[in-house]
């Protein structure tokens, strides 16, 4: 064991792994000096560990001794035997206590700590010790959103604190290929490097593995990323989802997936759904929690203004990174559904509680007072009429902000604003 933690802690030899600096991480640092456990959630490979080495290397820039800092990713091989004894992860705690000595305040990071059962009741054990001597804080990462259930909240009830880190957003895809974009003026001379980032970051999203292929300047870099997406897809299905549930049909399970991203921004029919796949509607309704639990996808209600009506609403389906949608088995070059796919990661970051409106109009996210269409192409006079007309049909009153998101339009001189979605995100 000791051979792994060091090896997981290169800090301890002084030791940095060099990483783009996430958006997320001035929240983290914020959160560092409370006594709050603080908790990471997010999908598989969207950078929750370098987030959590980043704080390290905060700490240590910040004067915390490197000896005081314990990383263990606990997905570690070496683990597998021990996952259903949550004792085990203070046998990990007591053997870092040898091996370094800590003096003062320890910082102890679990890296995916949902792989051990009954972990909530160890970091409570441990949160609530009364020991002059161990002054411990929690930093933990999870890639299910069980990590905001009840069970958890039941047991770490005003005691932790959540950071959900997606992929990477357009903004940090621009920090990461060095583009500025802080003023008006450096839009202005960047603007065709910032469309050709707007373009690639709208076709394959913001995971950092995917977006770096281009890196390595393959000729065959397209069907690289196509094979890392449907990597991650899979791993999440059969490694998180699966096994955790007891799945059976688990080929009905990746289809429905895969099915899915063929239809993002689609309103669900679970009765249509079970009939295609030949499973009940409870059942597709299980499978489409899952999904969410992992963060692959996400549904939104249309609004009401009862939470009980709202909660039995007609709910629309998206990918939580664009990238997914390269993926579906009958893809096609919808650049209207990517856009508005990318507008509704953008929005749902957030606003957890985004919504639709839909009767005789439809407009596709309702969040927080505002409403927001997207179209990819609005110089087709209908097609901008119909857009206009679903805003009249639903605003209340002339103070209600209405945007229409497009492709690369942007006017402000209606009621209506009328803007790209770069202009979109640098407004945000």
């Amino acid at each position: 064991m000791d051979n792994i933690l060091f090896e997981q802690n290169p800090h301890w030899r002084n030791l940095s792994i060099p990483s783009v600096k996430r958006e997320s991480l001035k929240q983290l640092i914020d959160y560092l000096p409370l006594r709050q456990i603080i908790t990471i959630s997010g999908i598989r490979r969207c950078g929750k560990s370098t987030l959590a080495r980043q704080a390290i290397d905060h700490l240590i820039e910040s004067g915390v001794s490197a000896n005081n800092i314990l990383f263990v990713n606990l997905e570690q091989p070496f683990f597998l035997e021990y996952r259903h004894d949550a004792n085990y992860l203070n046998t990990l705690f007591e053997t870092y206590l040898k091996l370094m000595n800590p003096q003062g305040r320890i910082y102890i990071i679990f890296d995916e700590i949902q792989f051990f059962e009954n972990w909530q009741v160890y970091v409570k054990s441990k949160y609530e010790t009364k020991d002059e001597k161990l002054d411990l804080k929690f930093i933990i990462t999870g890639s299910n959103s069980s990590m905001l259930s009840n069970d958890m909240h039941t047991l770490l009830s005003g005691r932790s604190l959540n950071i959900h880190l997606q992929t990477f957003s357009f903004t940090e895809f621009l920090n990461y290929k060095g583009i500025h974009y802080a003023t008006k003026l450096e839009r202005l001379e960047n603007r065709i490097e910032i469309a050709r980032a707007k373009d690639e970051y709208l076709q394959w999203g913001g995971f950092y593995e995917v977006f770096n292929v281009d890196s390595f300047r393959n000729t065959e870099t397209e069907q690289i990323k196509k094979d890392i997406l449907v990597s991650y897809a899979k791993n999440i299905i059969y490694q998180d989802i699966v096994p955790r549930y007891s799945i059976r049909n688990s080929e009905i399970l990746e289809r429905l997936f895969f099915y899915l991203l063929s239809h993002t921004g689609a309103v669900l029919n679970y009765t249509t759904l079970s009939q295609i796949f030949g499973v009940s509607d409870k059942s597709i309704k299980e499978y489409l929690n899952y999904f969410e639990d992992v963060f692959l996808l996400q549904r939104i209600d249309k609004f009401h203004n009862k939470p009980k009506e709202r909660t039995k609403s007609p709910k629309k389906i998206y990918a939580q990174d664009n990238g997914f949608l390269q993926i579906a088995p009958r893809h096609s070059k919808n650049l209207g559904a990517s856009l508005e796919n990318f507008v509704f990661t953008a929005l749902y970051q957030n606003n957890p509680h985004l919504s639709y409106l839909k009767d005789t109009y439809e407009i596709d996210f309702y969040s927080k007072g505002d409403y927001y269409q997207v179209a990819y192409d609005i110089s087709d006079q209908k097609t901008l009429k119909r857009e206009l007309n679903a805003f009249r049909h639903f605003r209340i009153t002339d103070y209600d902000k209405c945007k229409l998101i497009t492709y690369d339009q942007n006017d402000k001189s209606s009621e209506i604003e009328i803007m790209s979605v770069e202009q979109f995100i640098f407004n945000a």
